[in-house]
């Protein structure tokens, strides 16, 4: 078995206390990745680091270019504010570094290409924790979509409706925000589609605002149109300030229509449906797909695969970049109300980030 690699832990609060006691310790049980040292602005947040994964007083820290100048280590892992991954990437980097980051690269597509182009010509890895397409559901439909037995796809519905309209439902910082359903909720979807066709994005056309009821500042709803570069089409529905949860985070209703099945995915419910013109469909119920983790915990270890000379996973940044772009390009288009290239919109920043540098 390969030695374990030795990583630093930037951000041990808030979802980082999930990354502590839920995903780092099964790293070490599969004698993958051990921890070197952890870092947080709060102290007490480090208690977390300490009771998980072992580390001792010495090897926390507060300051996170002092953690990183005094620490040995082969990856980073950023659990950290979005406006913050860029200068944790620039420390990962500085010090030979891999890096597995949290969701999105960071929180403006300039951002995410400046730090694509830096992992780019340091020859780095870096992969992004995408965690719900890499859920069981999600990639029990994209087995199904992919085996074939169904025909070939045309096209994809998906709707995700919660009620979290009251103000602070869905985490205060979330209803103070511009965009909150793009940047919070769709970050993921988009991802999950994206997989799902098999395709990058070719164009997006978002319509998005906050009805009168939703307490806040930005658009809490939308109804968004993507065409994918093989010609898949897709129709996303987000609402987080409906008067029920239909499709809540992590129990999202999609319909991929395949030319021999219609299927459906409902509530974690994965099932074909097939009949005549004027017929009831018949509905067959397909299992989900079994593995020992799924998520993040499945996510870090492909990471540790990759570093120690596995494959690149799906979720490496030279794919992820597409999603920050079709994310970023549909904030764009609810802007200006207009459809966005999303190719076109991804050269564009990638040009000007080069231009800045």
């Amino acid at each position: 078995m390969a030695t374990p690699l030795k990583y630093i832990l930037a951000g041990t609060g808030g979802f980082g206390a999930y990354w502590c006691s839920a995903v780092l310790p099964r790293l070490a049980e599969l004698g993958k990745a051990e921890a070197a040292a952890a870092v947080d602005l709060n102290p007490q947040a480090l208690t977390n680091a300490q009771t998980h994964l072992q580390l001792p007083p010495a090897r926390c820290y507060t300051d996170m270019r002092k953690a990183f100048a005094e620490t040995q280590a082969d990856f980073a892992i950023i659990v950290i504010p979005p406006a913050h991954h860029e200068e944790a990437v620039d420390l990962a980097l500085a010090h030979g570094m891999d890096i597995l980051s949290e969701k999105p690269i960071a929180d403006t597509m300039a951002a995410c290409c400046r730090i694509y182009e830096k992992v780019t010509r340091a020859g780095r890895k870096m992969a992004v924790t995408m965690s719900h397409r890499f859920d069981q559901d999600k990639q029990s439909l994209e087995a199904a979509i992919k085996s074939g037995r169904y025909g070939p796809l045309n096209y994809l519905v998906h709707r995700f409706t919660h009620n979290c309209r009251k103000f602070a439902s869905w985490g205060e910082f979330r209803h103070k925000i511009a965009d909150p359903l793009l940047i919070e909720g769709t970050v993921h979807h988009f991802d999950i589609l994206r997989a799902l066709a098999g395709s990058n994005a070719k164009t997006v056309y978002a319509i998005t605002w906050n009805p009168p009821w939703g307490e806040y500042a930005g658009d809490s709803t939308g109804l968004i149109v993507i065409e994918m570069e093989n010609g898949v089409r897709c129709f996303y529905e987000g609402a987080k300030a409906n008067a029920s949860t239909l499709n809540g985070w992590e129990n999202d209703y999609i319909r991929a229509e395949c030319r021999d099945g219609t299927l459906e995915l409902d509530r974690r419910w994965l099932r074909v449906l097939r009949g005549g013109a004027w017929e009831k469909p018949l509905a067959e119920d397909l299992p989900l797909l079994r593995q020992p983790a799924w998520k993040n915990p499945w996510l870090a270890e492909l990471f540790c695969d990759w570093l120690h000379g596995g494959p690149e996973p799906p979720n490496s940044l030279a794919d992820n970049i597409q999603c920050a772009a079709l994310l970023f390009a549909a904030v764009e288009s609810a802007h200006t109300h207009q459809v966005v290239n999303v190719q076109d919109y991804l050269r564009k920043n990638r040009a000007e980030t080069g231009k800045a540098s």
